[in-house]
This record gives structure tokens, sequence and C-alpha cells, in this order.
């Protein structure tokens, strides 16, 4: 590196008051200590870091002790009684309330690792995309994973995107992740679709501008950041090179809704919020979501032509489904009405206990509408219901996609025996 790209750097780095901000919303986590620890010990400059957590634990839970940090004047936490949480974007809420004007901040969740000097990359990348005229850079992802009963070897090396998966019934939009197939060539982020909310980094404005709705529980709270976000003058990108990692298995650690009994109410609440943010099903804006609505610098359909997404319709264009990256290519008129597809993808779970028997020819698989007629049917033969007898998770698991102007109402899954022929009929609603 030149001299003169060394004082540049240094230079982009100082500009403002350099703090960060880092969002932590913890539940009875046993990552979190480690987390943090791996978050300072990384960082280029750990001074600079400022750590607001909503810690969400239980006097049972002896690991999750974060006294060692509470004369630490870089720590700002919010003591909460686990049984007093109401979910995550809650939780997000009331931690944001710490923020004191810092100029970027980072979301993570409680279960992370950290490259080396993160800090000082994940700055550069939003100064570098600022140069080339990107007002607010925010800078997300599903990131790469780790395991931490394998670490450091167990790290994934190579950075992810975030791909569309699928409109669930509820309404909300799903991702996956994957790998960025050109990361060795690449030189500055790529163009983002979506937004993660176990890893954010951006200015710090955008906690004042696109602040978490706590009258979200957990679904949907991504796509309608992702939106609130692009509609405030943010330009989404993905790292091109690692700067941390993410535990997705969730393994040994309590989840909310496992403490709280009134959590499918809130989830059923909170899916329906969703809806009426993007007036999907024929549903009206009749809530006043105030500083959680979207932005004035652009529009919904500013996002939908940027992402290929469609609210309204459910629907998709092929271009998105490619996992080509943003923005789409532009239509106009009725070449872009016409451009989505109608695509309803879904995975059946069904307990065990429902398809306890040994000797299942098939299972019918269907997905009917709301006048009881079939929408679409493809029955699983021995081969696939060996698969879903057998899976590692504890439940079967039966994935369908098809395209259908309909929204299917609930689906059918009718197994035949060998030695009982037609079986229980088994239902769910969408």
């Amino acid at each position: 590196m030149s001299i003169i790209s060394i004082i540049l750097d240094y230079n982009l780095y100082n500009m403002g008051n350099g703090k960060i901000f880092i969002q932590i919303a913890s539940y009875r986590d046993p990552q979190l200590t480690p987390t943090i620890k791996d978050c300072i010990k990384n960082a280029k400059n750990p001074k600079k870091l400022v750590f607001s957590i909503a810690w969400q634990h239980s006097t049972e839970d002896l690991w999750d002790n974060l006294d060692e940090f509470k004369d630490d004047k870089r720590f700002r936490i919010v003591d909460i009684d686990y049984m007093e949480s109401k979910g995550a974007c809650w939780a997000r809420n009331q931690l944001q309330q710490n923020y004191k004007d810092e100029e970027y901040t980072l979301q993570l969740d409680s279960h992370h690792r950290f490259a080396e000097n993160w800090d000082e990359e994940c700055i550069l990348m939003i100064k570098q995309l600022q140069e080339k005229g990107h007002k607010k850079p925010l800078l997300t992802g599903y990131i790469s994973s780790f395991d931490p009963d394998n670490d450091p070897e167990g790290r994934i090396q190579q950075p992810w995107k975030m791909n569309f998966d699928r409109f669930i019934p509820e309404g909300a939009v799903f991702f996956l992740p994957a790998t960025i197939d050109d990361y060795k060539e690449r030189t500055e982020p790529l163009p983002a679709r979506f937004y993660s909310a176990h890893f954010c980094f951006t200015l710090g404005s955008f906690i004042k501008e696109v602040p978490h709705d706590p009258e979200y529980y957990f679904h949907g709270e991504e796509i309608s950041i992702a939106v609130r976000a692009y509609t405030w003058g943010y330009d989404l990108f993905h790292p091109h090179k690692i700067v941390a990692w993410h535990e997705y298995t969730r393994k040994g650690r309590k989840k909310q809704w496992d403490d709280d009994p009134k959590w499918v109410t809130k989830n059923v609440n909170c899916h329906l919020r969703n809806r009426k943010l993007f007036e999907m099903d024929g549903l009206v804006k009749d809530i006043d979501f105030g500083i959680y609505d979207f932005g004035t610098e652009r529009t919904l359909e500013d996002y939908e032509r940027y992402s290929g997404l469609s609210f309204k319709k459910r629907a998709v264009q092929q271009y998105t489904i490619d996992n080509n990256y943003a923005p789409n290519p532009p239509l106009f008129g009725d070449d872009f009405d016409k451009s989505f597809l109608k695509i309803f993808k879904h995975c059946i779970d069904i307990g065990f206990d429902k398809i306890p028997l040994t000797d299942y020819e098939f299972f019918v698989v269907a997905f009917h509408d709301e006048m009881d007629e079939t929408i679409f049917r493809k029955d699983a033969d021995v081969n696939e219901v060996k698969t879903i007898k057998n899976d590692s998770e504890g439940y079967g698991k039966i994935w369908r996609e098809f395209q259908t102007d309909k929204k299917p109402k609930y689906w059918v899954v009718w197994p035949y025996s060998t030695t009982n022929g037609w079986c229980e009929r088994i239902t769910g609603d969408l």
C-alpha cells in the first residue's frame, strides 16, 4: 500500500467522531459474552465501540452475566427480565433508545465472531461507496457461518449474499444465503435487494430514520426494514469480503417464543401489521405507522422496480429468481405489469405422530382455494415418503413450489398405506 493510500485511509477513518453504536438484542444466549469479547478483541479501534445491549436474561442462566462490562463506559445495558420481553423487534427498539449520535451503527445478533480489523474494513467500505456517489450506503447480509463447537476451523471463508426464497402464506418475504461467486474478483461491495437483521453496518442516522417497529414480533422485520431503508434513500450492499461470522443453528439456546405463552397471538398480529404496511391481499393501511412507515426519498414502487418484487401481487420477476445482481432491468407499462410471476412455495410441516406407519405407498399432497377446489397437486412417492419420515429435525417436511394466480387457503396430506389403505386426512390452513 502506498503512503498516499495509507494517509487517505487514515483520514477517511477519522472523519466525524468515528464511534460505532453496536446494537445487540440478546435472549438467554450463552454466546453473548464470547461475542462481545471477540468484537472488542478484533477491532482496530476498540475505544470507539459503544455497545447497547437489550439483555433479556433469566436468573436460572448463571452463564448469562454482564457484570464485567457494567462499569465500562462503552456499555449501555438495558436490563430486561426474560418474562418481560415482547419479542426481538421490541428488544431492538428498546436498545435503540441509547443512541447518542455515534457516527456509525452495527446491528448484530448475540452469536458472532469477527475478522481482524472488522471495524476499519466496514468504515472503509462505507467511505468507498460514498465516494462513488452513494450518500447513505448500508452494508448488510446473511453473513458466513461459524460453529461454536468447531471454532475457528468451522468458519466459512467465502462471503455470502442474500437471495430471494419466497413469499410465505402470511405475506412476509423469506431469503436464502448464497456464496458471492465472483468475490475474488470484486473490489467493492455488491448491490443488495434485502436486509439482514443479524448484520447491518451503516450511518448512525439510520437509527433515527429507520428505527425498529416495536409492534413487529419477528417475521416481516427484515423485508419491512429493507423497503423502509430504501425509501429513506439508503443504498443496500453486501460486503464483498468477510468481516464477521454468524451462528445459524440456535442449538442450545432458548428462543423468546419458547418462554412466551402469548407468542402466537403476537406473531399473528405482526403478520397482519406487515401486510397492512404493504397493502397486501386487498388490505388498506388503516394504521398510523408514524416513524415506522416508509420514507419520502423513494417510493414503494421504486423499490419494487429495483428489486423485482410486487407485494400486492405476491409476485417476483424472473431476473430476481435467477439471482442476478440488483437493480432489475427497467420495464414500463404493460411490460412491467406482466413481468411478475406468482410463485407459491411452501413447506408443510407434519409431526411424526401424524404419520406413524411404516408401509406408506404414497401421500396425496394438494393445495386448495377457499372454494375447496384443488389449485395444485403433486403426490409424494414412496421414496419421498421415506425421506419425510426420516428427517433429522424430528418432524416431516414436504416442500412444494408452483405458479398460481390464486392464493391457496389450505393444504392436504392424505397418506395411503399398504395394510390400512387410506389413512387419516391431514390438513392445515395457510
